[in-house]
């Protein structure tokens, strides 16, 4: 299988290739693509150092299997080449999500999707992924009426120069030196939280990755029934998304028979002694591939109401480590080659 990874010196390429390595992927060529300022780079892979591509005409041909990172403008007029000339896609960018003949897959929650693909396939939100591993089995056993979510974001979620800024505004306060103006984020990052994730569009009061939140959750879980509501803040953490997330399921469901049903799910680590001080954190989830879960409760406001704490490696589950299970997937099915491509 010969695979192209587009984007692979960013944050989420480069776990890309970390994890196709750690699950000893079976490819028998790796190539790294990403921007015209990257090309000539060298990347180690195990013992082999792979050379960086930029994307041309040319260099689209001849590969089984395309993992994109690399922004929607480069997917969009991208993934279509790719597919075009053989490939599927597997895409991380919002570009390809909401299209209706583009399946929007999570490894444990949906996989009968890829049946349906037609050259792409999209990788939803990192936030929503991992909330969407913790929701399915409650979903299954006792519906969802509604969802209330809270995000408590990392900064690795940007991107490589969110990660510096935040690092740069911490070291600068901790010298009690003045920082730079925010060139990632709205405003100061360090020692606040933002509740801006994205941008707010023209006479919308939700940012675009909080509709994204609500869009995707929906189309995973293949229902349009559920009521959403999602707030998403940008707080000073390198890597792991947390969230609160209140739940009303449409049959009644204890916390108990919750833990019980999360405890032997796919994906999931259940977490929960809070009297003892055991819950997730971020630190903890930061180079996992599970979502943790943990303070499930009754919601004292409503008997079908659970709250739960939920928390992922939005670098690893929330991208790259579906990306790569897709991909498994999409082998072991004999779902690739000879798909017609998401552009048609």
């Amino acid at each position: 299988m010969r695979v192209a990874v587009v984007g692979a010196t960013g944050a989420v390429g480069s776990t890309i290739l970390g994890v196709m390595g750690e699950r000893s992927f079976p490819a028998s060529e790796i190539a790294p693509f990403a921007s015209e300022r990257s090309a000539g780079r060298t990347i180690d892979f195990g013992e082999d150092r792979l050379e960086v591509t930029a994307l041309a005409d040319d260099a689209v041909a001849g590969f089984d299997l395309a993992l994109f990172s690399a922004g929607s403008e480069v997917s969009e007029r991208w993934a279509p080449r790719f597919a075009d000339a053989g490939a599927v896609v597997v895409d991380n960018s919002s570009v390809w999500r909401m299209r209706d003949h583009v399946p929007l897959v999570v490894a444990e929650v949906n996989p009968e999707s890829l049946a349906d693909h037609r050259g792409i396939v999209a990788n939803p939100n990192c936030s929503t992924m991992q909330m969407v591993v913790a929701l399915k089995p409650i979903l299954d056993t006792a519906g969802i009426e509604r969802l209330v979510i809270s995000t408590y974001q990392s900064v690795s979620g940007t991107g490589r120069l969110a990660v510096e800024e935040l690092r740069d505004q911490t070291r600068a306060l901790l010298d009690t030196k003045e920082i730079s103006e925010p060139a990632v984020f709205p405003h100061q990052i360090a020692f606040n939280a933002v509740p801006q994730v994205e941008t707010f569009k023209d006479g919308d009061d939700y940012t675009t990755e909080e509709r994204k939140m609500m869009g995707e959750t929906r189309k995973i879980l293949g229902t349009e029934a559920i009521g959403i509501s999602a707030t998403c803040v940008r707080i000073p953490v390198h890597t792991g998304h947390s969230q609160s997330i209140n739940v009303q399921t449409r049959d009644g469901l204890s916390p108990e028979a919750c833990r019980e049903l999360l405890s032997s799910a796919p994906g999931v680590t259940v977490i929960d002694d809070p009297a003892n001080g055991l819950y997730p954190l971020a630190i903890d989830a930061e180079g996992q591939d599970q979502v943790l879960v943990g303070r499930i409760r009754r919601d004292p406001s409503h008997d079908r109401c659970l709250n739960l704490w939920v928390v992922g490696d939005n670098l690893r589950k929330g991208a790259a480590t579906n990306a790569v299970q897709v991909a498994e997937l999409l082998n072991v099915r004999g779902l690739m080659g000879g798909a017609r491509t998401a552009s048609g």
